[in-house]
């Protein structure tokens, strides 16, 4: 799995997201160049906004015992896997601001750097460590850029 906290592969994310093209098609799934932004998007806000209400116990703990080693492990995601409902975007969104926004999350994770995910607890799975937040980061923003063909 390659390192969302080296610069290296940061720059390499952030070129993969300037191919996009406003019109860019999705070699699967339902989602438009745009909605695919803003839905990578959401993993960034839980990690670092308040935007979204943390799970009640016993979703946790379904989550955490049934969910979290498919999100955070190295193995990469299968085409048309199931979207958590707080990930699902129905409606279209500015490409420009969505693009912007999801390169400013990648350049603020990487200035943040490893230390600060170490623990880290995550709104769905607890406490986390730099791995599993390097993982889940860059397994789920891969997955959706081979999606768009980048």
């Amino acid at each position: 799995m390659k390192n969302i906290f080296d610069p290296q592969v940061t720059s390499e994310l952030i070129l993969r997201v300037n191919q996009l093209k406003p019109e860019s098609p999705a070699l699967w799934g339902k989602m438009t160049v745009d909605q695919m932004l803003a839905h990578c998007c959401v993993a960034y806000e839980m990690a670092f906004t308040n935007k979204h209400p943390k799970p009640n116990t016993l979703m946790r703990f379904l989550l955490k015992a049934f969910v979290k080693k498919g999100v955070v492990n190295e193995v990469p995601y299968s085409k048309n896997i199931r979207t958590a409902p707080a990930f699902i975007i129905t409606e279209r969104k500015n490409f420009e601001e969505e693009k912007a926004r999801l390169i400013n999350n990648l350049e603020h994770t990487l200035s943040l750097g490893r230390d600060h995910f170490e623990g880290k607890e995550s709104l769905s799975f607890g406490p986390m460590t730099a791995q599993e937040w390097n993982n889940q980061f860059y397994k789920h923003l891969d997955h959706h850029l081979t999606q768009f063909g980048v």
